[in-house]
């Protein structure tokens, strides 16, 4: 039996496809796995942000065609990369259990403070708008390309600071360069942040994916993506959601972010896993009416 596992080139993108694909040996050590890596429009258009080009769907349309035609039987993906609204046909098999889901503050190599002539560097308006919140006195500027590239960027002297994934910087081995972790009050993650979305086609057999997958990850990733959906948020929307499970209760915190920016609103809803769905529009619901923290 061969398995083929579809992933974006990078570095990072690889290292978690790698992951996938070691719980996937665990369960079925007599099957061929191989790696089948490509690269995405989202990883070749890098001189404009996000918004301005398409969105997070850039990231996965290569991908979706290699799973389409065959060339791919999964797919991986960082599950805060991936479209709110995906194809019928192309269903979420599979959710890593969650690694640390914090952004965390990244200073040039050999540096031990800020430099408020240079902007901190950030990918998304979630973040600007928090960073904003944080350090009202700082620019804050676009920065594009993959963690090595952003890296390369910082040391290089553009930026004072650059704000990225812990998770990310971890899987990297990179740990040793966090000058700083955000708690998640002061800079709400993005929907899905920290887990890992195993992408297949129907009919597909998933069993093999039976102990990469995490219950608890996945009622989270369920109330988040509601959450974003539910106030009509995509890639360049600065909603920002993140669920926490404890026993059967599942604690949800959500960010709404009026279209003209003016209006930021955090609120916290709690109630049983099961529900998480329900849950995420409750809060979307809640927020959007004007209840929630200023």
């Amino acid at each position: 039996m061969k398995i083929r596992i579809g992933s974006r080139e990078s570095r990072l993108a690889v290292i978690q496809s790698r992951m996938v694909m070691q719980a996937i040996a665990a369960v079925e050590p007599q099957a061929e796995l191989e790696l089948v890596t490509m690269k995405t429009t989202g990883d070749k258009i890098l001189d404009k942000t996000l918004d301005k080009i398409g969105g997070k769907g850039l990231f996965v349309k290569e991908l979706d065609q290699a799973l389409r035609d065959g060339r791919a039987d999964f797919t991986v993906h960082s599950l805060k990369d991936m479209p709110m609204e995906l194809p019928a046909d192309l269903p979420l098999a599979a959710f890593s259990e969650r690694a640390d889901a914090r952004d965390v503050l990244v200073l040039p190599a050999g540096s031990d403070r800020l430099d408020e002539t240079k902007p901190v560097g950030c990918s998304s308006a979630r973040r600007r708008l928090q960073l904003q919140q944080l350090y009202p006195d700082m620019q804050v500027a676009p920065v594009r390309g993959n963690v090595q590239t952003r890296l390369a960027k910082l040391d290089a002297g553009e930026f004072s600071a650059l704000v990225l994934a812990a998770a990310g910087l971890k899987r990297l081995g990179l740990e040793d360069r966090i000058s700083h972790y955000f708690t998640t009050d002061e800079m709400l993650p993005a929907a899905g942040q920290a887990i890992l979305a195993v992408q297949t086609r129907q009919g597909v057999d998933t069993s093999c994916l039976r102990i990469f997958h995490n219950l608890d990850a996945a009622c989270c990733a369920l109330a988040e993506r509601a959450f974003v959906r539910a106030l009509g948020g995509g890639c360049s929307s600065p909603v920002a959601a993140y669920a926490e499970v404890q026993g059967d209760m599942l604690t949800l915190k959500g960010m709404y972010v009026s279209d003209d920016e003016t209006q930021i609103r955090k609120g916290i809803l709690c109630g049983p896993k099961a529900q998480a769905e329900q849950l995420g529009c409750a809060l979307a619901a809640q927020l959007q009416k004007g209840e929630g923290s200023r």
